[in-house]
């Protein structure tokens, strides 16, 4: 275990966000799907690629660097068993789990930290109907046999996305046409919107219906050259860091990206940040925040750096719609609570939320990271405006999603120092 210590600081330049994660790993399991070679640009190292790249590599597919290129080379034959370790992915996890089955590939599949006792309970319940045999105690280890067979899966829309980015993945290889119906309104429906450009750009066409979607079965992915774009959910931090009085240039993100967190823009202009576009360049300053409302069943992952910014912003900023954050790599609504309140700030945790009303500064004090990536980056952001150095532990768990989260940290004029 390692710790941070971050002393009050600006963050000023520019800065070019990494790729995104959510698109790669979609974009990594449609190339392991298509028969022949795909080159995959902007791809970046991370904890959860190296587990979707191990996943596809235990399938029986040829992954190699090649310059600026990985290159993921398919020749649509598969193992007949395999062992995969899924880390700390719930993406690569609960993508996994249907195309194994569509496949036919017999796996036992494990992961650590809180992977293991994160709930799968909707691929328990609508998989066997169909032919999959899943044995679990609930989470991991999870064993899987059987073939998926084509047909109607009925399921919650306010479940994680990542199960029904799963199907939308593996049904249209089934022999015969599928179709997914959602029996309550759909949460993250950006997650979805990013799952459904990805599979057209890999040549794959799914259906949107009433509640739900239609999938064409006999589909065959095809192999292209793919470029990942920036992350909007990485970019918020530095939106946030700059909203609370430094003064960034944003690179590498899409203005008319399919990515749900796009919505940090708009998010931290309501906070009163000075936000626009000079070109392809996301610009953010620092102005008088104030507290606002936010709904955020369809950007789940923004809550830790959105209440981070909170804690900060004049008046009270209410969180709702958040509940699911309790079965993220840790208990996010508990943890950001315990570590803004930690720090002097003045948070009121809620079944589905949190209440934050905002103080002009934060107090010296430690924090627990919770071995979470996102709990620990907002919290480094946050400190940029404590009156003395802040302490967080679990500093190494930004290698998660962004290795080098604190070199950028410090390159902007951040003061962290990474014991």
């Amino acid at each position: 275990m390692n710790r941070a210590i971050i002393s009050p600081a600006r963050l000023c330049g520019s800065v070019t966000v990494p790729p995104s994660k959510s698109a790669a790993h979609r974009a990594i399991f449609c190339a392991a799907l298509a028969r022949g070679e795909s080159r995959l640009y902007h791809v970046a190292d991370s904890e959860d690629m190296r587990a979707t790249l191990g996943a596809i590599q235990a399938m029986g597919v040829e992954v190699r660097r090649e310059g600026d290129a990985l290159i993921v080379n398919s020749s649509g034959k598969w193992e007949d068993e395999a062992e995969i370790d899924c880390g700390e992915s719930g993406s690569t996890l609960r993508f996994l789990i249907p195309i194994l089955a569509a496949l036919g590939i017999s796996a036992e599949l494990t992961g650590r930290g809180r992977l293991p006792y994160r709930p799968l309970n909707t691929y328990l319940e609508c998989l066997p109907p169909h032919g999959a045999v899943l044995k679990s105690e609930g989470g991991l280890p999870l064993t899987i046999d059987g073939g998926l067979i084509p047909g109607e899966y009925e399921l919650p829309g306010n479940i994680s996305s990542q199960f029904i980015t799963g199907l939308l993945l593996a049904l249209p290889l089934l022999p015969g046409d599928s179709r997914i119906r959602l029996t309550t309104p759909l949460e993250s429906a950006g997650y979805i919107d990013l799952t459904l450009a990805v599979l057209h750009d890999f040549g794959v066409e799914i259906h949107l219906t009433q509640n739900g979607w239609d999938i064409p079965g006999w589909q065959q992915f095809q192999p292209r050259e793919y470029t990942v774009e920036g992350d909007w959910s990485q970019a918020a931090f530095f939106l946030a860091a700059g909203a609370l009085g430094g003064g960034l240039s944003i690179h590498g993100l899409r203005r008319d990206s399919a990515q749900g967190d796009r919505e940090s823009a708009e998010l931290f202009q309501r906070f009163g940040a000075q936000i626009g576009w000079q070109g392809d360049v996301l610009t953010v300053s620092g102005a008088p925040l104030g507290g606002i409302e936010i709904d955020a069943a369809q950007i789940p992952d923004l809550v830790p750096v959105l209440a981070a910014t909170a804690a900060l912003a004049e008046g009270r900023t209410v969180i709702t719609g958040a509940a699911r954050l309790r079965l993220k790599e840790s208990d996010r609504l508990d943890a950001m609570t315990n570590a803004l309140s930690a720090l002097g700030a003045n948070v009121t945790q809620q079944p589905d939320g949190l209440v934050i009303d905002g103080v002009p500064q934060l107090s010296p004090g430690s924090v627990d990271g919770c071995n979470d990536h996102r709990v620990v980056m907002a919290v480094a952001i946050a400190a940029l405006r404590g009156t003395a150095p802040t302490i967080i532990t679990d500093a190494q768990s930004v290698a998660k999603s962004y290795p080098n989260f604190f070199e950028e940290y410090n390159r902007l004029g951040g003061k962290a120092n990474v014991i």
